[in-house]
């Protein structure tokens, strides 16, 4: 029995350093602090932060600052950044880029200009230690980023310009403190300013030309293999990290800009986005955020009056200067008044670049243990509260959204009941498929997508119907990747365009999604009989698709409208698909239509609160439309807005569409759109 005990208490033995231990321990931590907190209205951030200083080795000592600890919290730190790159709306980001410069220099210019003389002046130390101290409180780290992933706006307006302020900022400070580092040492000379540009601009070209194609090359090569999807992206955020940090910056900065390197390839709604954003949220980002309260230690407010006084001046420069900041950028933007508290509680949280920042400072002995000491402790407050802001700000932002929502339903096309159905005739051609089906879904549907397969009515159907549901299985596991339901469905019929049409009225479908058929030689009447039957016989949406290529892998959309299509019943569903397609895939569109089909666009465009880089093209006469195949690339998707016989847009140099489109189009991706 003793030598249990004895051989029990080595397990204990603290601190822990049994890895089985300290990752259970961990595990325990991420699962109970934000249930319990959660329960007196505390956000979950605060939960880990305070479990890192309570088991941390300024606490109860259970866990020490060792390699697997720093190992989990850089690639925590490194996640939340890479994250930020990768959900930003590159749209949104073009569109509001210099915003994002302005505020980018407002919240890195006024803690500055605010910090310095409270440093020189009240705290009394030189020009060097004021200078870096100042600099630290212009930086921030995006620590309550998953709070505004988690509630759902990190689409909004006000987080794009902050993320896109977060590495402008941070980046400055990183070169004043390379420039400080490098005057103390003596080091600041000529080649000291070539080696910063010359690996600014190799660095830039690495993962901005090179790492996206190889991407997109990996992607499709690999297409079945999805978990490898996930190790190549993890791969790159570290060989980014890497790279920055041998081009002289911060490996944050490299996992933030490996996150819009392949920004463009991950669709927020796939599989893969999915899986990133699930693993990162559920064990590394909280196992960052455990660890910077292991970093606080709170007896230092005890070891003496000036530790105090410091560290709450340091603490209220810094949250005075954030304030003032996004103060500033809500007044020249006229944002709300939630907006401006959630560019506040975004960039007012200091961790990784901060204490990167003075520890840099502290070990060159430019700085004192009492600025050590007092940053540690703006730490926590400042997470602390950025955490309550934020989390209230964007609460109130999805409230708001959600009202201006319930009162334009009337004019929006937001259908919230959508229901698609997708035949799969091609087996081979089901992903590519399935994944546009995801992209263009509206997230907010209820229904889930149903995917049919029609089986010819004879003595082996049921047979067939099974084999067909075995095949189509793996489809419905893909969409659940993706958090999108899928239902399997099988009918049996003479005429696969009869059960295409009786599945749509049973099911109550809005959109039908079918693949363009294989050329057998006779594509005529294959494409004809079917898509006529469908056409003829429902009045839906109606998608016939055919992609050369995943749809990542698409630079532009090149979009052909008739005119009178603004007068069709569907026209602001196709045009809301087109445009979440785009956003999602990011890529820019090319639009061919007249004048009055481009003033009525843009209208709505407008009226939606919709920015996307569209360039409008005039095209009046469609019995010359296929000269839109002479400006087409082998990378773009062609979209053409066809119409129903008899509707009010249809002209004839539409009849026969499919026809002419595989003869024009046939080595290029390609989408009919029927209202």
């Amino acid at each position: 029995m003793e030598e249990f005990l004895n051989h029990l208490s080595e397990h204990f033995r603290l601190p822990l350093d049994n890895p089985v231990l300290i990752f259970s321990l961990i595990l325990f931590i991420i699962l109970l602090a934000p249930i319990l907190l959660s329960k007196i209205r505390v956000p979950g951030i605060i939960g880990l932060i305070l479990s890192g200083i309570i088991i941390g080795p300024h606490g109860l000592q259970l866990l020490e600052e060792g390699l697997f600890v720093q190992v989990f919290s850089t690639i925590g730190l490194l996640y939340i950044m890479f994250i930020a790159g990768l959900e930003l709306d590159i749209n949104e980001f073009r569109a509001y880029r210099n915003k994002s410069l302005l505020f980018g220099l407002l919240t890195f210019s006024i803690p500055m200009i605010v910090g310095f003389p409270v440093c020189h002046y009240v705290l009394g130390y030189g020009v060097d230690a004021s200078f870096l101290t100042a600099s630290m409180f212009s930086t921030h780290t995006l620590v309550t980023y998953p709070i505004v992933s988690r509630i759902g706006v990190s689409k909004n307006q006000a987080v794009a310009i902050t993320v896109g302020g977060t590495i402008l900022t941070d980046t400055a400070v990183l070169l004043i403190l390379a420039v400080i580092m490098g005057s103390h040492e003596g080091n600041l000379g000529l080649g000291f300013w070539v080696k910063m540009i010359v690996s600014l601009i190799v660095f830039s070209l690495i993962m901005f030309k090179v790492v996206p194609k190889v991407a997109a090359w990996f992607f499709q090569k690999m297409q079945t293999e999805k978990h490898s999807h996930y190790i190549f992206v993890l791969a790159i955020i570290f060989f980014a990290a890497f790279l920055a940090e041998v081009a002289g910056f911060e490996p944050i900065i490299g996992a933030f800009v490996s996150g819009l390197a392949l920004n463009r390839l991950i669709p927020h709604s796939s599989a893969l986005m999915n899986r990133i954003e699930f693993i990162g949220n559920s064990l590394f980002i909280p196992f960052f955020l455990i660890s910077v309260g292991m970093l606080v230690d709170v007896k230092v407010i005890l070891s003496g009056p000036m530790a105090l006084i410091i560290a709450a001046t340091l603490t209220v420069v810094s949250i005075f200067g954030k304030w003032l900041a996004a103060f500033v950028t809500q007044l020249v933007y006229k944002y709300s008044i939630n907006q401006r508290n959630l560019i506040f509680g975004l960039s007012s949280a200091h961790a990784a670049a901060t204490l990167a920042v003075i520890l840099v400072g502290y070990k060159a002995k430019i700085l004192d243990s009492n600025i050590l000491n007092g940053t540690v402790i703006l730490i926590l407050f400042t997470c602390i509260i950025a955490s309550f802001v934020t989390e209230k700000a964007a609460k109130r932002i999805v409230v708001d959204s959600e009202a201006e929502e319930f009162d334009e339903q009337a004019t929006t096309s937001v259908f919230k009941n959508e229901h698609i159905l997708m035949p799969i005739a091609n087996p081979a051609n089901m992903d590519k498929a399935l994944e546009f089906a995801i992209l263009i879904k509206d997230k907010k549907s209820t229904h889930p997508i149903t995917i049919l397969t029609v089986v010819p009515n004879n003595i082996q159907a049921e047979k067939n119907i099974m084999k067909s549901k075995e095949r189509l299985e793996l489809l419905v596991k893909e969409a659940s990747a993706a958090e999108t339901v899928a239902n399997l469905a099988a009918t049996i019929d003479l005429n696969p365009a009869a059960g295409i049409v009786r599945t749509a009225r049973e099911t109550m479908v809005d959109t039908i999604i079918m693949g363009w058929p294989e050329n057998t030689g006779f594509i005529e009447k294959l494409v004809g009989e079917k898509m006529d039957s469908v056409l003829n016989q429902t009045d839906k949406i109606l998608f016939i698709c055919h992609f050369h290529m995943p749809l990542t892998n698409h630079r532009r959309i090149l979009l052909a409208v008739p005119k009178m299509a603004e007068r069709e019943k569907g026209f602001k569903q196709w045009v809301d698909k087109i445009v979440l397609l785009a956003s999602e895939i990011s890529v820019p569109i090319m639009l061919y239509c007249n004048d009055d089909t481009e003033k009525y666009i843009k209208e709505y465009l407008t009226s939606r609160k919709i920015k996307l880089s569209i360039t409008f093209n005039n095209l009046t006469n469609w019995d010359d439309f296929l000269i839109i195949s002479k400006e087409i690339q082998v990378n773009d998707l062609f979209i053409l807005v066809s119409a129903r016989k008899g509707s009010v847009s249809h002209i004839g140099a539409l009849d026969n569409i499919p026809k002419k489109l595989e003869g024009y189009f046939n080595s290029y991706s390609r989408i009919i759109i029927y209202p």
